[in-house]
């Protein structure tokens, strides 16, 4: 209960709509009980033959319960979903949010297809908290209510039997159901997780894991997760069915046990033949409303688990501390100085850096090197602000002073560092479009010469379409050093005075691999560069190179493209 009032509290801006659509909700409902209570009492009006004005009231009013009951329910409908919808944006909106500042840093051991299951399953599975629940609980308990009131008043017996039918359909009913489906609804939430999460790992993969003979494996356990969450699926399907049940049991008990006693009362003169009708069909009208709360209840703890997945992930600590009053960015030129920096992802894991010492004069050109593994990519992180140090410091010392990183605010920091990573995305757009990420506001003129620098101007140039050619999904269209060049094209665009290349030549031959380092370092000339690589003999001539193995800095050499590192 406390997840689904954390999500509650996340769906602000659709209050205001969802408590109208209630309103609209209880009207369309109740025009339905009325019309068929109304219709109930013309009609057995009408059989006594009475004079046709005694009936213009009931003939009036029928036609105003048609007319309210069909365009109430789809005002009802629509003022609905807005707010639905309203709400659904608002737990996207915060969970982007939360995803921003807990991304590229540690994501609580969660893989990209899990989290990816968690926005899209989940946070979309808790807009049924709103159109499936609350809506239709709140039209039930007040169409309810008064529909018990009316039969109360005209026969008390019948409506003690009545209201207590409506207590079991709507609290014991859903009750049943609910707690049938507890624990299967909570495993379908998961399973349908576990098994999305299964299919965007398999399918990023598919190449490697058809090379490597292993895709069989992952195909068995894909179909594995399957037939468990058909099997939970089978059970929440069962609990909905007996909720069903329950409410139309009671449904016919309600209308049996009206039907004895407003004839018993008929045949003594305590009730008019007339309204009998109305005592009898009143409830069975009632209870069509009341049935949609237990045909929802076997939902809730899905719901209450994808709230649980969407919470555990947007509650976890910030990978990096804000300060409360952070500095202002002070005017460059900038060195980078590192003093015995030491950090790890998570807490209880050994340093992933220890106790690492650099210098990087503004200006320079510099390269880390090392095994996979071996810190590179942290080091990296904490440059860009993604990680904060367990210990130690990161500078930038400029004329006026040193400042330390951690005082600046994450997005300033990144005013001045920028990030070139090895897989940079592509969003399946043109060219340019990928480009002005940098900077929106960058004109074409800026945007050729920031192509040009990154060796594309030629091969553009040739292209129909030029800056504006599709990429494709992920950059499908361009070839891997293509989609490289685009991603320095953007740093260049995004003109940042420190710049880390993160594995720019991953996955590419090693002819491409040299002219792409080749060209990113003359292109970056006039600003400091880090070249993260595990590939030290592609490089170009730099100022210096660093080894980093196992988080800490092993040797310093000056180094040139012929440069020849100790094992």
């Amino acid at each position: 209960m406390s997840s689904l009032r954390w999500a509650l509290g996340l769906g602000r801006s659709g209050r205001g709509r969802l408590a109208l659509a209630a309103a609209l909700g209880i009207g369309a409902a109740g025009s339905a009980v009325g019309l068929a209570a109304t219709s109930a009492w013309l009609i057995a009006r009408a059989s006594e033959h009475p004079p046709v004005l005694y009936l213009m009231v009931g003939i009036v009013a029928v036609r105003a319960f048609g007319v309210g009951h069909g365009g109430l329910r789809y005002l009802e409908r629509l003022v609905g979903h807005d707010a639905a919808f309203r709400a659904l944006g608002d737990l996207r909106v915060a969970t982007i949010t939360r995803l921003e500042r807990l991304l590229p840093g540690p994501s609580g051991g969660l893989a990209s297809g899990e989290l990816l299951a968690r926005f899209v399953g989940d946070v979309d599975r808790l807009v049924d908290l709103w159109v499936r629940i609350l809506l239709p609980a709140a039209v039930a308990a007040a169409v309810g209510t008064g529909a018990a009131v009316l039969v109360l008043v005209l026969l008390p017996s019948a409506g003690l039997v009545f209201l207590a039918t409506l207590i079991v359909a709507a609290v014991l009913a859903p009750a049943v159901a609910n707690r049938v489906a507890r624990g299967a609804a909570g495993r379908l939430a998961l399973l349908h997780g576990a098994y999305q999460a299964e299919l965007v790992d398999v399918l990023d993969a598919i190449e490697e894991l058809t090379i490597y003979d292993a895709l069989e494996p992952r195909l068995a356990h894909l179909d594995t997760l399957d037939t468990q969450h058909r099997r939970a699926a089978g059970r929440a399907a069962f609990a909905a069915g007996l909720g069903s049940a329950l409410t139309a049991l009671c449904a016919g008990a309600a209308v049996w046990g009206s039907l004895a006693l407003g004839a018993g009362a008929v045949r003594t003169g305590a009730l008019p033949g007339v309204v009998l009708a109305v005592v009898v069909l009143t409830p069975l009208a009632t209870h069509e409303v009341v049935a949609s709360v237990a045909a929802a209840a076997h939902t809730l703890p899905g719901i209450a688990a994808s709230a649980e997945r969407v919470r555990a992930v947007l509650v976890q600590t910030d990978p990096i501390r804000e300060p409360e009053q952070p500095r202002s960015v002070p005017a460059g030129p900038y060195d980078l100085r590192i003093r015995q920096l030491t950090c790890a992802w998570h807490p209880d894991q050994q340093p992933v850096l220890d106790h690492v010492d650099l210098d990087v004069p503004a200006g320079s050109t510099i390269a880390i090197v090392g095994p996979s593994g071996a810190g590179k990519s942290t080091l990296a992180a904490v440059l860009l602000r993604f990680l904060d140090p367990t210990s130690g410091t990161v500078e930038l010392v400029t004329p006026t002073g040193p400042v330390d990183l951690a005082d600046l605010g994450g997005d300033d920091a990144r005013t001045v560092i920028g990030w070139c990573a090895q897989d940079a995305h592509l969003f399946d757009s043109t060219v340019a479009a990928n480009v002005r990420l940098a900077r929106p506001d960058a004109s074409d003129d800026e945007v050729d010469a920031v192509l040009a620098r990154a060796g594309l101007g030629e091969w553009l140039a040739d292209l129909p379409a030029g800056r504006e050619t599709l990429v494709g999904e992920h950059g499908n269209r361009l070839s891997g050093g293509q989609r490289q060049r685009v991603a320095l094209a953007r740093i260049l665009l995004a003109d940042r005075p420190i710049v880390v290349f993160d594995e720019p030549t991953e996955h590419l031959p090693d002819d491409l691999a040299v002219a792409l380092l080749a060209d990113m370092a003359g292109a970056a000339a006039g600003r400091t560069s880090i070249i993260i690589t595990h590939r030290p003999e592609l490089l170009p001539s730099v100022d210096a190179t660093y080894r980093l193995v196992d988080g800490r800095i092993e040797g310093t050499w000056a180094c040139t493209a012929s440069t020849s590192f100790p094992a």
